[in-house]
Order: C-alpha cells, then sequence, then structure tokens
C-alpha cells in the first residue's frame, strides 16, 4: 500500500472547507488526520464532515503533534509568515495559500525557515496542475502563435460579504493580493520572465483595492496586461497574442472542461480540455514530493518572482 502523508490544516477557512481538505480526502497518497481552528463550532463541524481522528483547539497544538507531516494553511494573507516558520521549525512540510506573504521580504524569510528546518515549501497556486494549463504549454511549446507579443489576463468577481478578510487591509485584504496574482502567474509562466517596467490604478475601498489593473512590459518588447477586482461580475478569461494567432483561454483558472481556442491565418479550432480536479492534482504532487524527496512541480522560484511583482505594482498603486 502506498504511504500516505498526514495533513494537518490550521483553520477551517472556507477554501480549507470547499476546496482543499476534500483534495487531501481524495488524493491516494494523503489522509486529512488532524484540524485546528479556533471556533468550536467549526471544529464540531469539520469533525461531522469529514470524520478526522484529531482536533485541536489552537494551532500551536497541531504543529506539536509528531504524527502530522505536513500542514496546510489557509489563514488571511498576513498569518501566512508567522505560520510557516513556526511549522518549519517544528519540521512540518507546508503548502501555503496564496499569496504566499505580504511582500517578498517575508517570502525570502519563509523559504529561509523551510530550507533550514529541512522541510518543503510550496505556493498553492492549484490552476498549475489542470489539463486546461497543461494544454496552454503544449500549445506555446508547438509554436503555433509564433512568437508572443500581448498577453491579457483576468480575474476578477464581486464580493458580497461586507465585513469579509479580504476588505481588511490589516490582514492582507486586496484584489491583487487575492485574485490577481493568478494573472501575474500565468503571464509569468508563459514569459519565464520578469517585467522590465510596469504601470498601475486601482479603486479603493476601506483602504484596499477592490479594482486593480496594471500594464506589464518585458525586455523582449511583450506588453501584458492584468486585472482583478472584488466590485463586478465573475470574469476569469486570459488571451495570448503571438505573431502567428492567438490563444484564448476560458476560465483559466478553474478546473472547468471549456475548450481553448486557437485562431491562425489557417482558421479557428477549439482544443478540448479534460475536467481537472485541481485541489486533489495539487495536494497529490506535494505529497508525493515529500515522499519521494525531491521538489514539487510548483517552484519557489516562480513564487519569488511573482511575489516582487506584487510589491512593485501595490507601490506603485497605493502611493500615487
Amino acid at each position: 500500500m502506498e504511504r500516505k502523508v498526514k495533513w494537518g490544516v490550521l483553520g477551517y477557512a472556507r477554501i480549507a472547507r470547499n476546496s482543499v481538505i476534500p483534495g487531501i480526502v481524495k488524493a491516494p497518497n494523503s489522509e486529512f488526520y488532524a484540524i485546528a481552528s479556533r471556533d468550536e463550532g467549526r471544529l464540531k463541524e469539520c469533525l461531522k464532515e469529514f470524520n478526522c481522528p484529531k482536533a485541536y483547539s489552537s494551532y500551536d497544538e497541531l504543529l506539536e503533534d509528531p504524527e502530522v507531516e505536513a500542514v496546510y494553511i489557509p489563514l488571511p494573507n498576513s498569518l501566512h509568515r508567522e505560520w510557516t516558520i513556526k511549522a518549519a521549525r517544528k519540521g512540518k512540510h507546508v503548502l501555503c495559500e496564496k499569496p504566499i506573504a505580504l511582500n517578498t521580504a517575508e517570502c525570502l524569510e519563509m523559504i529561509d525557515e523551510c530550507r533550514k528546518n529541512n522541510v518543503k515549501l510550496m505556493e498553492a497556486f492549484m490552476y498549475r496542475y489542470t489539463d486546461k494549463t497543461k494544454k496552454v504549454k503544449q500549445l506555446l511549446d508547438s509554436g503555433i502563435i509564433g512568437e508572443v507579443r500581448y498577453i491579457s489576463s483576468t480575474f476578477g468577481f464581486f464580493l458580497e460579504r461586507e465585513n469579509d478578510v479580504r476588505l481588511d487591509r490589516a490582514l492582507g485584504g486586496g484584489s491583487l493580493y487575492d485574485v490577481g496574482c493568478y494573472p501575474i502567474n500565468f503571464i509569468g509562466m508563459v514569459l519565464g520572465a520578469s517585467p522590465v517596467s510596469m504601470s498601475a490604478e486601482c479603486i479603493f475601498q476601506n483602504g484596499v483595492d477592490v479594482g486593480f489593473s496594471a500594464v506589464l512590459k518585458y525586455e523582449n518588447g511583450v506588453l501584458c496586461t492584468i486585472n482583478s477586482w472584488f466590485n463586478a461580475h465573475t470574469h476569469l478569461r486570459s488571451e495570448i497574442i503571438g505573431t502567428k494567432g492567438l490563444i484564448e483561454v476560458p476560465e483559466t483558472f478553474f478546473g472547468t472542461p471549456l475548450p481553448i481556442t486557437v485562431t491562425t491565418n489557417e482558421g479557428r479550432k477549439e482544443i478540448e480540455v479534460e475536467e481537472s480536479d485541481r485541489y486533489m492534482l495539487e495536494v497529490e504532487d506535494f505529497a508525493d514530493a515529500i515522499i519521494n524527496g525531491r521538489e514539487p512541480m510548483f517552484s519557489l522560484e516562480e513564487t519569488v518572482r511573482n511575489m516582487k511583482i506584487i510589491d512593485r505594482l501595490l507601490d506603485i498603486a497605493y502611493n500615487k
């Protein structure tokens, strides 16, 4: 029987409850072993829903459990650094929700602590595990659209909950942190580089950006636009335009089977995409990396690049 990594989850947040814990349960090399929450009602809800063996009323207690090998951190962005470092010092591997930190300095400190304690760290960009993303890479590698010249990527939705942590600047709120990080990551995946210049504009509400748009220029002359928001209807889509054609990617960051469209001088065709359980695949890869002593598919180098771009964009937009 394949060895299973025993997971602990710090906090019963919505993303944990609806997506990542079910992913852990379904991953063949993983076991949902422990939950920690300061809310007794949420603990009871989790135990009833998932029947995990251990429940703790504090995050520290969970980290003291020698059976826990890996932890998933879905806490507010402002707590990622603190609890990743505490987990690393207790010898736990860490899958941390995006964005990995509030800034590059925090990110580098987290990476350093994990390396010093010989544990793995990965930022939870689950869309990188979908068939859709795999097909985009294959199309780009085939050269079907020639040299890339423009990329546009968008992820926005209407945030209706008034007291949501994503509207609290002290907790690391804002649309760029929450969903804008995905378009930045997508562009980085396609180009494999950092921009040489940027411009940005945003709409503020309660001190956080509820709408964010930016233009990124790259050394090879590629221009890219990103958009994120909390104040309009849900929309997520990307387009990659090259010298010979374009690739359109609907619902870029979901695991849905909507086809990719490729348009060239020869015409327009749809590329079929399989539905993907992106959270299960993400968990499975990270657990396999632990079991086999390898690096996870999504690299820390990309995480650092993403964080540096977010830093610069926030500085531009918030300090105008």
